[in-house]
C-alpha cells in the first residue's frame, strides 16, 4: 500500500456542463425521498465548507517548499472553488422547491465563523484534513459502486461523480500540508471526532427538514428503507467504517487507500470528451470567495 501521495499525481479542476434540471425533481434519486434528501443535505454543506477548506490550506502555503505539493495546492484550490460554485447552484434549485435553505445554512455558517475566530490555524487545517478524509471515503464508495446512484437523474449522477472524482484526486493535499506544518496526530484525532459529530448533525438536520416539508417525516417506511439503504447488509455506509477508523492509526496516510485504478477508470468519463481546465497561477492569490465563483478556463 502507498504510504505517501503517489509521485506525479496531477490535480486539476474540470468544468463539465451539468445543466442541473430546473426545477430540480423533488425526489431525483429514483423517486426516493430519503436518498434524495440525504444527498441534498450533504450538498448544502459544501459551498461554505469548501471555502473554509481553501482558506485553511492557503494560510500555510508560504511555509511549503515542495514544488509538487505547491502545484497540488493550486489544483486543490481550483477544484474546491468549482465545487463550491456548483453546489451553490444546487442549493438554489432546492430553495426553488420551497425548502428553507437559508435556515439550514446559517447554523453551519455560524460554526465556521466560530472556528475561524477561536481555533488556531493548525486546528482549522486539522479539521480540513479530517473532513477531506470523510468525503474521500464516501467518494470512493460512490465511484466504485454504481448502485449508490442507481435510478437517479442523469444530471445529478454526473454532478456527484464529478465531485467524487476530484475529492479522490486531492484527498491527501490538506493532510500533506498539515504533516509538514504541524503533524500532531493527537490534534488530528480530536479534529476527526468533532468533525464527524457536526457533519452527521448538520446532514441529519437537513434531511429531517426536507422530509418534514414533504410531509414524510413520520412515515416509518421512508425511515425503514432509508436506514436499511445506509446501514443494512448491503448498506452504502457500512463498508466505510473500516476506512474511517484507519484515520486514527499512528501511521495513517490517505493514499494507504490506493485509489489510482479507480481514478483512472473514472477520469475517462470527464477527461476524454472535454478540454481539462487549467488553473492560472495567479488564482491562488485571490480571496477564497472569488476562487469559488471565477471561471477558471
Amino acid at each position: 500500500m502507498a504510504s505517501t501521495t503517489p509521485e506525479g499525481l496531477r490535480i486539476h479542476p474540470r468544468q463539465p456542463d451539468f445543466n442541473l434540471p430546473d426545477p430540480l425533481p423533488r425526489h431525483w434519486h429514483g423517486g426516493d425521498a430519503f436518498r434524495s434528501h440525504l444527498f441534498d443535505a450533504m450538498s448544502l454543506l459544501f459551498p461554505d465548507g469548501e471555502r473554509f477548506f481553501i482558506e485553511s490550506v492557503r494560510h500555510f502555503r508560504e511555509q511549503i517548499g515542495d514544488p509538487l505539493l505547491l502545484e497540488q495546492i493550486r489544483g486543490f484550490i481550483g477544484q474546491e472553488g468549482h465545487h463550491s460554485r456548483e453546489h451553490q447552484v444546487y442549493s438554489e434549485r432546492l430553495r426553488g422547491l420551497g425548502y428553507d435553505i437559508s435556515h439550514l445554512e446559517r447554523s453551519a455558517q455560524a460554526r465556521i465563523r466560530y472556528v475561524r475566530k477561536r481555533f488556531s490555524p493548525q486546528r482549522q487545517l486539522a479539521a480540513t484534513a479530517a473532513l477531506e478524509h470523510i468525503t474521500a471515503i464516501m467518494a470512493a464508495g460512490l465511484l466504485s459502486n454504481p448502485r449508490h446512484l442507481e435510478g437517479a437523474h442523469p444530471g445529478m449522477v454526473r454532478l456527484w461523480r464529478w465531485h467524487a472524482l476530484e475529492e479522490t484526486e486531492h484527498k491527501a493535499v490538506a493532510f500533506d500540508v498539515y504533516s509538514q506544518v504541524c503533524g500532531s496526530r493527537k490534534l488530528l484525532r480530536r479534529a476527526m471526532l468533532l468533525s464527524t459529530f457536526f457533519f452527521v448533525l448538520d446532514t441529519s438536520r437537513g434531511l429531517i427538514h426536507m422530509l418534514k416539508r414533504d410531509g414524510l417525516l413520520w412515515n416509518w417506511r421512508v425511515w425503514r428503507d432509508g436506514l436499511c439503504w445506509m446501514w443494512g447488509r448491503q448498506g452504502v455506509f457500512r463498508p466505510l467504517l473500516g476506512p474511517y477508523r484507519d484515520f486514527f492509526r499512528r501511521d495513517f496516510h490517505p493514499w494507504q487507500h490506493d485509489s489510482r485504478e479507480l481514478l483512472q477508470r473514472t477520469r475517462t468519463e470527464f477527461d476524454s470528451q472535454q478540454r481539462t481546465a487549467a488553473v492560472p497561477a495567479q488564482l491562488s492569490d485571490r480571496p477564497p470567495s472569488e476562487a469559488s465563483i471565477l471561471d477558471l478556463t
